[in-house]
């Protein structure tokens, strides 16, 4: 297995985890609960972040910028079907 494929296999990990604890966080029936899936979403997040940055440097995960104009379109398009 190469890098790049095994990076993506372990963000898509991290993406899953992150979605199990922000469910549990939301669906927490007391404050303890609450605050134990709280913050494992958080370090959750902070790991998705550093693989994503680390994938995003070596050109794994490309991101593009937007036009400002597109923005406001879908901006538009969506706040007048709301």
């Amino acid at each position: 297995m190469d890098d790049r494929t095994m990076m993506d296999t372990i963000l898509s990990n991290v993406k899953g985890a992150c979605d199990l604890m922000m469910h549990g966080t939301i669906e927490s029936s007391t404050p303890q609960v609450h605050s134990a899936f709280d913050a494992g979403l958080q370090k959750c997040l902070c790991m998705q972040n550093e693989i994503y940055s680390k994938m995003s440097q070596k050109g794994w995960y490309p991101s593009t910028q937007v036009e400002q104009t597109k923005i406001d379109q879908a901006r538009q398009k969506f706040s007048a079907n709301g």
